[in-house]
């Protein structure tokens, strides 16, 4: 993902939708019975800000959403440049962790 998504602090809303694919493949995983997981941090930092724990909205076409909602402190953070990974633990406990990052830019709130 080139784009970064924006956002801004303190927000809760809208929620982030996301479709996850094979990069192989192009198709959709199958997230159907998995937890999945989106680890939010700053750009530069070791330290994950927020895990959310994404709603699985439609397991076999890979769409998943996660709410900002689920933690408020997440967009609590200083202004700036942000970065998440996708984790999946499929329900027989595998781990995939989706490769590309998401990038965000969050500003300050008026």
């Amino acid at each position: 993902m080139a784009d970064k998504i924006l956002l801004v602090q303190g927000d809760t809303r809208p929620p982030l939708n996301v479709t996850l694919t094979d990069t192989t493949t192009a198709a959709a995983i199958n997230v159907g019975g998995a937890t999945v997981r989106l680890k939010f941090r700053a750009v530069g930092d070791t330290t994950v800000r927020s895990t959310l724990v994404g709603s699985v909205t439609d397991g076999a076409a890979g769409q998943v959403s996660f709410f900002w909602a689920d933690d408020p402190t997440a967009l609590a953070g200083d202004a700036g440049d942000y970065e998440a990974e996708i984790e999946i633990t499929f329900a027989d406990t595998t781990v995939q962790t989706v490769y590309e990052l998401l990038k965000f830019k969050l500003r300050q709130e008026f």
